[in-house]
């Protein structure tokens, strides 16, 4: 009744089981904002992040990092999980681009963030825009905007954006961030 062949796929069922378990964990865990901001390299993302209103509303409701920068089907997510560890690790050894001494100078370090804030940036808003908005759109809709509440820009400027078949980060850069300068102009 019980032979090797139903034993084998019963251990393998079982370990397959207790894997996606403990990887269903370890993204949730990496999924909080006060793991996302664990990292030095976090802190100024953090204060700008505090500033906004996703972070504080009349409404009371927060999206955390994990709400904009981690998409929530499996595949794009776990890919946006092996890219973030490369991230990981090197904040982890202690090489993530900066010397300890502009790492514990809070000047120097704003002037490295900044000198690479733009091409930081404009990664993330790619992305973004090559996902149509995908995180942006698990809170946010045009279908469910009611025009007529908005402020007059937004109420003029969302149908016309939905027409020409714009995307959140097309007008919303620096939501949530401050918005880099351009260093060509």
């Amino acid at each position: 009744m019980f032979n090797k062949k139903t034993g084998l796929f019963a251990i393998i069922f079982l370990l397959g089981f207790a894997s996606f378990g403990a990887m269903n964990a370890f993204f949730s865990y990496t999924n909080t904002t006060e793991f996302c901001t664990s990292c030095h390299s976090m802190k100024i993302n953090l204060a700008e992040y505090q500033e906004t209103v996703h972070y504080k509303n009349a409404a009371g409701v927060r999206a955390e990092c994990a709400d904009c920068h981690v998409p929530k089907e499996f595949f794009p997510k776990l890919k946006a999980k092996i890219i973030a560890a490369k991230d990981v690790y090197h904040e982890f050894i202690g090489d993530f681009a900066v010397s300890d001494e502009i790492k514990n100078d809070p000047e120097l370090y704003l002037a490295h963030y900044n000198k690479h804030r733009w091409d930081m940036a404009n990664a993330v808003w790619d992305k973004m825009r090559a996902s149509d908005s995908r995180e942006c759109k698990t809170c946010h809709s045009f279908s469910a905007m009611d025009f007529e509440e908005q402020g007059k820009s937004a109420a003029r400027k969302h149908p016309r954006a939905m027409e020409d078949g714009k995307t959140c980060i097309d007008c919303h850069k620096g939501i949530a961030h401050h918005e880099p300068d351009d260093p060509s102009l």
